[in-house]
């Protein structure tokens, strides 16, 4: 780092250091430019004068006062305005002590906002121009008079000039840090999201796959010594099962991979495509399943296909494992207008492996598929049937809202 260098990063860091310096290099050309004569005998001419006793006492407190300029400048702008006042009334030839007032005013100018540099420099520049016009010495069109206006007016507007860039840089420093937080709140929010989704879709594969595995293995275990055919089937829809559950385990946790690492299953997700595929798993698992549809033809977007079929899937679970071993569960499937309609229902009686019906806040089925059908803009509503039973209805909308969007306008979806 460069002495210069050095030198900046040390008056920044010590304000007072440089107001001090400030005021040192101030009295300096205060006291050479009184040592400056105008007007000599024969005109104007440059010549040399001795300044009196006065005038350096008003020039040396003008300039100490510009030390305490960022702690006071309301104040400071007073002392060095009266000394400046008196200079320009008792002053004979005439110190540039009003160089303090100047400096002075500048301060006050950028610290502070535009109508009080506005109230500030208009009663300085009146006070001191007319104390100089009107009370000084010399006549009241003389150059110096005029240059008390001039330079007050200076100093006010290079002040407000400085404080309004300040402002300036400081709102787009602002700007940016409100930025650069929005940007974190928003890549911490789709991590959330994104981990909730892997959460839900987890939950509802493991849920899913476990409870046909301990359905088909209870069976396997009750027949194996009488029935082993039907051991050996049940047997093997466990493997199907505990098969499916890796498969469906191993495409969500290949999200989470990292680029560089082994390419994750393509397969896509499922979706009402695949509707008789799952229920065929719970006839193998002996839930007897009714399913009603009325909705071919219908294409679905992504999130709302895969939400059905999770509805569905997590419904039957919790059938299979609340509603009893003679239970019934009936699956229905209606395009309703420019919505899909989807419920579950089961007349369980209760008396399964969990002997309670599936309640609100019980778990993290139900909260799973709310979270699902708010995430496509759907409605949920699950509660017991009267009589007996559960009943799980979803309204999910068949277009995304860029769809309703474009085909509103009339344009060409």
């Amino acid at each position: 780092m460069s002495t210069l260098a050095r030198a900046r990063c040390t008056i920044g860091a010590h304000p007072s250091l440089l107001d001090a310096t400030l005021a040192a290099a101030v009295l300096i050309c205060m006291v050479a430019g009184s040592f400056v004569e105008p007007h000599g005998p024969e005109g104007v001419s440059w010549g040399l004068r001795t300044p009196d006793a006065l005038s350096l006492v008003l020039m040396t407190v003008g300039a100490a006062a510009l030390a305490f300029r960022r702690r006071a400048p309301m104040a400071v702008l007073a002392v060095t305005g009266c000394v400046s006042v008196v200079e320009s009334v008792t002053g004979e030839p005439r110190a540039p002590v009003v160089m303090s007032a100047v400096v002075a005013l500048y301060t006050v100018a950028a610290s502070t906002d535009r109508p009080t540099t506005w109230r500030v420099g208009l009663l300085t520049m009146t006070v001191l121009t007319g104390a100089a016009m009107l009370a000084g010495p010399l006549p009241w069109y003389a150059q110096e008079n005029l240059a008390v206006f001039a330079w007050t007016g200076i100093g006010a507007t290079a002040g407000d000039a400085v404080r309004s860039r300040r402002a300036f840089v400081q709102a787009i420093r602002d700007r940016a840090e409100k930025a650069e937080r929005t940007r974190e709140e928003e890549a911490r929010r789709r991590v959330a999201e994104e981990r909730l989704r892997i959460a839900r879709d987890l939950h509802d594969v493991v849920a899913h796959h476990i409870a046909l595995v301990n359905v088909q293995a209870g069976v396997a275990s009750h027949v194996m010594d009488k029935r082993p055919d039907q051991a050996k089937e049940a047997l093997a829809h466990v493997r199907e099962a505990s098969r499916s559950a890796l498969d469906e385990l191993r495409a969500t946790v290949g999200l989470l991979r990292q680029s560089g690492d082994p390419e994750a299953p393509t397969e896509p997700a499922p979706g009402l495509a695949r509707l008789d595929e799952l229920v065929g798993t719970f006839h193998h698992a002996g839930l007897r399943v009714e399913v009603a549809r009325t909705d071919q033809g219908t294409e679905l977007p992504a999130a709302v296909d895969l939400a059905a079929y999770r509805i569905i899937q997590e419904a039957l679970t919790n059938v299979q494992k609340h509603a009893g071993r003679q239970a019934k569960a009936e699956v229905s499937v209606v395009r309703v207008g420019p919505n899909i309609e989807v419920t579950v229902l089961d007349d369980g009686t209760g008396d399964g492996d969990a002997p309670d019906a599936p309640v609100e806040g019980g778990g993290h089925g139900l909260l799973g598929m709310r979270e699902r059908v708010t995430a496509v803009r759907g409605t949920l509503t699950t509660g017991p049937r009267y009589g007996g039973g559960f009943r799980v209805h979803a309204i999910l909308p068949v277009m995304s809202r860029t769809d309703a969007a474009t085909q509103a306008t009339g344009d060409p979806v």
